[in-house]
């Protein structure tokens, strides 16, 4: 019973993160952190 329960936790606990990183409000947060990588190379050339 227990690692079901465990199971179930992680499950929604994945659904939950998933849903509010998918959501339009946070892309422009996501796109500038995907870009962080980028930019460091950018000013060292620089």
């Amino acid at each position: 019973m227990v690692p079901g329960l465990i199971t179930a936790v992680l499950l929604v606990l994945f659904v939950g993160a998933t849903v509010y990183l998918w959501r339009p409000s946070v892309k422009p947060e996501m796109d500038a952190a995907a870009q962080m990588p980028l930019d460091d190379d950018k000013e060292e050339i620089a």
